[in-house]
């Protein structure tokens, strides 16, 4: 049975512009995809004007609150006392945006009550994967 937590957090969208204009954003973890985080932006918060939502590793959210993670399309580390920053990498650009430390660290506590790290592998079942596999091939 899948559970489901969803978070709104407040980013902070690093610009040229002096004021870091402040955007909605929502952090997502699913019971189902026990490794995964979702984090979306609203339409309205995007250049494309559609919702955007990256997906990336909770590990990588756990670490990036330490020390710099990530070398790929997401990469989190830690700015400050209090802020955490989230760099997003795409072909059409970069996205940069602040998120206090503790709304993350809250996420995260409530993803590990659900599914404690370590044990996401205890939450597949493979078994049932693989037939689904098999059956789409034949």
């Amino acid at each position: 049975m899948s559970t489901v937590i969803e978070q709104p957090v407040e980013a902070r969208l690093v610009a040229a512009s002096p004021r870091m204009p402040s955007i909605p954003a929502s952090l997502r973890y699913d019971s189902e995809d026990p490794f995964a985080v979702r984090m979306t932006f609203p339409a309205p918060a995007t250049l494309e004007g559609v919702d955007v939502c990256w997906t990336f590793a909770r590990e990588l959210l756990t670490g990036g609150l330490h020390a710099p993670e990530g070398e790929g399309d997401v990469r989190v580390r830690p700015y400050g006392y209090d802020r955490t920053v989230l760099e997003f990498h795409a072909p059409e650009g970069t996205a940069v945006v602040h998120v206090r430390t503790g709304e993350i660290r809250r996420f995260l506590e409530a993803t590990g009550d659900l599914v404690a790290a370590g044990l996401e592998h205890l939450r597949l079942d493979l078994d049932h994967d693989l037939a689904e596999l098999m059956r789409d091939a034949c």
